[in-house]
């Protein structure tokens, strides 16, 4: 029987992943009172074959002071033999937050207080799982259906887990440098297809655009420097245990020039399917709908 803890931050997606991993057809139970863990193993080993294969259970700070009991639990299934992964969701205090104001929920551990201070004392209890956990999944960039896309892959394909999630972003600068970049890379030094009357419209999504930015030594110069830096800084990033990378490629209006670049880094680095790699283009609609 293949177990998973699941366990991580709440508002990072831990409901969410126990969902799709019983959509998988795991035995999935949330909140699992600590002290029942042994007690539980035992039944799913007596009910395989009976169309129960896999079981996937749900652990965090709602357990209370019974989390500190989790460690001699696992001991205890390691020492029966029983072997079990972790996975641990992680996600951004800000956009932890976000989503706790969207949903109009209160913190576990907020009580009447602030959220952030809820997050602070959470980590610090979550610490010791996120210490020994398989994989680490920061869902801070990440949509619902790139979660399930890497959960299916890990849980249900065994395929390799990639420990991070890069996103190249485009954007552009009148609109304000994003937030949560941790590499800004300029391309407004590059010909500008917004002064070509027939490409003004169009963006670099288009391969009119495309063809016309990369058609330069510049352009392609720069990809390739910016390629070879990137490859080299990432697996260092992952090495220091960062497991969200967020690369913005910024232009004037995050259009034409910023859109193709953006697109280059993200065909090439890709083909490493080393990483999760996802694309976003910020401002590329912005002007248009400004202008109605």
């Amino acid at each position: 029987m293949r177990l998973v803890i699941v366990t991580g931050l709440s508002g990072a997606g831990k409901s969410t992943a126990l969902k799709m991993l019983e959509d998988a057809r795991y035995f999935c139970v949330d909140n699992l009172p600590i002290q029942l863990l042994g007690k539980f193993v035992s039944l799913m080993e007596g009910a395989q074959g009976e169309d129960v294969q896999n079981a996937a259970i749900g652990i965090d700070v709602r357990s209370g002071r019974a989390l500190d009991e989790l460690e001699v639990e696992l001991e205890k299934l390691s020492s029966s033999g029983q072997k079990y992964e972790i996975l641990f969701l992680d996600a951004e205090d800000r956009v932890l937050i976000k989503r706790y104001k969207e949903s109009r929920r209160s913190h576990p551990l907020a009580m009447s207080g602030r959220v952030d201070d809820g997050i602070r004392l959470e980590r610090k209890k979550m610490e010791f799982l996120k210490e020994h956990a398989d994989y680490i999944i920061d869902t801070t960039h990440l949509l619902t259906r790139e979660l399930r896309e890497e959960i299916g892959r890990i849980f249900v394909d065994n395929g390799k887990f990639r420990n991070m999630v890069i996103s190249v972003l485009s954007f552009g600068f009148k609109y304000g440098i994003p937030d949560d970049a941790d590499l800004v890379f300029d391309v407004r030094f590059l010909p500008n297809p917004y002064y070509v009357d027939e490409l003004r419209a169009h963006t670099g999504m288009d391969e009119d655009v495309f063809r016309y930015v990369m058609d330069n030594d510049a352009a392609r110069e720069f990809a390739a420097k910016l390629e070879d830096m990137v490859k080299f800084l990432i697996p260092n990033y992952a090495k220091e245990g960062k497991t969200s990378l967020v690369i913005a490629i910024g232009c004037t209006g995050g259009k034409h020039r910023s859109v193709t670049l953006a697109r280059v880094l993200y065909e090439r680095l890709i083909e490493t399917k080393e990483y999760g790699i996802r694309l976003e283009h910020r401002d590329i609609g912005k002007d248009a709908r400004l202008k109605k």
